[in-house]
């Protein structure tokens, strides 16, 4: 079984405990509680393929900042996430997504697809198209 290892970002209260407590447990949190650090594990298959996928909850909140990146090491998927009624949370995120999934944690809706397109990033990428260099005519 291939493990592989998710992380999700994004501003602090954008939903990202809930998106991962609603994915592991199908229910709903019924309060908020900020997180610092803290990991959730689901065995799935997508498309056939079973995997043990590794989650990673991170802080949000800017005090946080020094301290994310220590989950960053060996990560293979990034999941971004922002908040529909938070236009900051997207602004700080706009520029890092690669795919737009919308999903919602509450009725669960797109949820089960968000993971498995993280799944299927690592299981297949996508290749890379080499950077054109602009000319420089001295």
């Amino acid at each position: 079984m291939q493990a592989i290892k998710c992380v999700v970002v994004g501003d602090g209260a954008v939903g990202k405990t809930c998106l991962l407590i609603s994915y592991t447990t199908n229910a709903f949190p019924g309060e908020y509680i900020p997180t610092v650090f803290d990991n959730y594990s689901a065995n799935v298959m997508v498309d056939s393929k079973p995997v043990n996928l590794g989650l990673w909850d991170t802080a949000g909140q800017e005090d946080y900042d020094r301290l994310r990146p220590l989950s960053y090491p060996q990560t293979d998927v990034f999941l971004i996430c922002f908040s529909l009624v938070s236009p900051a949370s997207y602004e700080n995120v706009r520029a890092k997504s690669v795919k737009y999934l919308e999903c919602s944690a509450l009725t669960q809706r797109g949820l089960k697809t968000v993971f498995d397109e993280a799944i299927r990033a690592v299981l297949c990428p996508q290749p890379t198209r080499p950077q054109k260099r602009p000319c420089s005519i001295l």
